[in-house]
């Protein structure tokens, strides 16, 4: 038989102030109404109100991975060094992971994530076509040194997700399965209640020739994505812009150096040109600039090398585009010191030409690469540097005048920027991260040697795809997502119970009248959640709205009359019911 949870006897306390390191909603709620507890940065503890909520956001996502024909198994988070130094991820994680050695002086690590083993086990047991395809995901925790772990459950170091791998003979297979988990996730999110976009993504360094997130918006959220009216979205690592149109040329001037004395920025430059070098045609502005940004590429073997980009002057270099655009290599501004290698380029005024010969680019005279923004359009002209102390280049025209070694899209994007596939003008927004699907390829495979026979009887490498959910996070995602002033308002999909009822009073016939209730309610099928304190009724109107449940029953003064006070946490109504006819009144109204 079913019981309620009986505040009475529940491991919970619960607190008025917002805790002193909580930077968001969901950490001040949770904390403050006994779903988690710090035990360090990063680390949290699971009190039984949080755990009732993940564990049935796991029911969720574990009904559904079976629903699409995905197997469950279980990997310790305690392994060897070996796999990862056999894909490279031992040396590129750095000091994002925790290493440690046992009595033995081996070398072991916390699992950050579980690809290799994956394989490996894959590996292991199959050996033919036959096997295959092949869906196996787990339930586990992960471990990430965060530099800097911060809003309660959103940025940890210790976190648990989700993560399934398909397994397939062809490219053709894989997508079937890419697509069978892309399924499951969006029935996963909105079981869960959740306002959610897909967006494509940058696969990075999961590598892969597919990726997408789904992306809940929030204003807190530490990604960026844009999307226009037409339904395109792209994290802003992933959009990629198409090259300007050529543009005709034959009436621009020929290229002019000047005396530019006092202008190595952007500001100050345009404000010479307009002042010295007006022109008819209105004033000179920041797009009318190229900005020559120079930046220190350093590979995963930690070599340095530099590589210059021309940008519009309006526009800045977004980190994070520039990383997905030059991976695998880290991207870093240059240093003094990298400057001081390279005399040639004189800071605050470089630029793709000298003395009206190429200067920037692989085969010239720097031996640098140098790469354009695509909306620098062949035949475009522009004001850049002369790569002389105070002195800058008009008219100075791409394709007529400098060339470059390729494109790079680096640049930040800006509302308004006109979508890729002509859907209209971008917005941007933020999201917090809550899915990723990849399709990882043969990477792993290959690494591994996983391979199986075909119908032919020749070895061929295993197609593999990467499919991750933040499982403690979706507990702070719907949080953030579903809350007020007062407290947490969960989804009954999640909440610990349907179903809040209050015993508000100090008379015997108000406690009975709610212990019936909550009986009744149990064998209705309701989870309930019973507060039989012997405290005044005003501290539990208050834990009632900050632990947030669904439906709040108050058994109070109104039972003389037969009545109950029904409270819809959701939409905040609050209104008399019958005592009779309460719990068919809240099941009337479920979604």
């Amino acid at each position: 038989m079913r019981m309620p949870y009986r505040l009475s006897t529940l491991f919970l306390r619960t607190l008025r102030e917002d805790p002193a390191d909580a930077e968001v909603d969901s950490h001040k709620l949770l904390v403050r109404a006994g779903y988690i507890r710090r035990a360090g940065p990063g680390i949290w503890s699971w009190l039984p109100l949080g755990l009732m909520v993940k564990n049935k956001i796991e029911k969720i996502v574990r009904e559904e991975m079976a629903a699409a024909g995905s197997q469950e198994v279980h990997f310790p988070g305690l392994l060897p060094k070996e796999p990862y130094e056999a894909t490279g991820r031992w040396e590129e994680y750095g000091d994002n992971i925790f290493r440690l050695k046992d009595r033995k002086d081996a070398d072991y690590l916390l699992a950050p994530t579980h690809e290799e083993v994956f394989t490996l086990l894959v590996k292991d047991l199959y050996t033919s076509y036959k096997d295959l395809p092949l869906s196996i995901y787990q339930i586990q925790l992960k471990y990430r040194d965060e530099a800097r772990p911060r809003a309660g459950l959103l940025r940890g170091r210790e976190f648990i997700m989700k993560d399934a791998y398909s397994f397939d003979i062809s490219d053709e297979g894989l997508e079937v399965s890419y697509q069978a988990q892309r399924d499951a996730y969006e029935r996963i999110f909105k079981r869960l209640g959740l306002d959610y976009v897909i967006v494509k993504a940058d696969a990075g360094a999961m590598g892969g020739s597919k990726s997408e997130e789904f992306l809940c918006p929030a204003p807190i959220g530490e990604d960026t994505f844009v999307r226009s009216s037409g339904g395109f979205a792209a994290n802003v690592e992933a959009i990629r812009f198409e090259v300007a149109e050529e543009v005709d040329a034959s009436k621009t001037p020929a290229a002019e150096i000047h005396e530019s004395p006092k202008t190595p920025t952007i500001a100050t430059l345009v404000d010479f040109s307009n002042q010295n070098h007006a022109r008819q045609s209105g004033e000179w502005t920041a797009a009318d600039t190229l900005k020559n940004v120079v930046l220190a590429l350093v590979s995963p073997e930690g070599k340095r090398s530099l590589a210059i980009v021309g940008i519009p002057g309006d526009r800045e270099v977004d980190q994070k585009r520039a990383e997905a655009w030059f991976s695998p290599n880290d991207v870093e501004q240059a240093t003094e010191e990298d400057f001081s290698k390279h005399p040639q380029l004189v800071k605050g005024y470089i630029g793709p030409t000298k003395s009206g010969s190429q200067f920037l680019g692989e085969k010239a005279a720097s031996k640098i690469p140098y790469f354009v923004d695509p909306r620098v359009a062949k035949g475009s002209s522009w004001i850049t540097g002369a790569n002389e102390d105070e002195k800058h280049v008009w008219h100075l025209t791409y394709g007529r005048d400098f060339s470059s070694d390729g494109i790079a899209d680096i640049a930040e994007v800006v509302a308004g920027d006109p979508a890729p596939d002509g859907s209209g003008p971008l917005e941007l927004a933020r999201g917090i991260e809550i899915g990723h699907v990849f399709q990882l390829g043969r990477k792993y495979a290959e690494a591994l040697d996983l391979r199986v026979l075909d119908e032919n009887g020749k070895l061929v490498t295993v197609t593999m795809g990467s499919y991750g959910i933040g499982v403690t996070r979706l507990v702070a995602v719907i949080a953030e997502q579903s809350h007020d002033e007062k407290g947490l308002i969960w989804p009954e999909a999640v909440a610990p119970a349907q179903i809040h009822i209050i015993a508000a009073g100090k008379e015997e016939s108000v406690f009975e009248a709610a212990e019936a209730l909550a009986g009744e309610a149990e064998e209705m099928g309701f989870d309930v959640m019973l507060d039989d304190r012997k405290v005044s009724p005003g501290i539990k109107f208050a834990d009632a709205e900050l632990l947030g449940m669904p439906w709040v029953i108050v058994c109070g003064r109104g039972l003389e009359g037969g009545e109950v006070e029904l409270w819809d946490r959701a939409s905040g109504e609050r209104l008399t019911v019958k005592l009779e006819s309460a719990l068919a009144e809240i099941t009337s109204r479920r979604k």
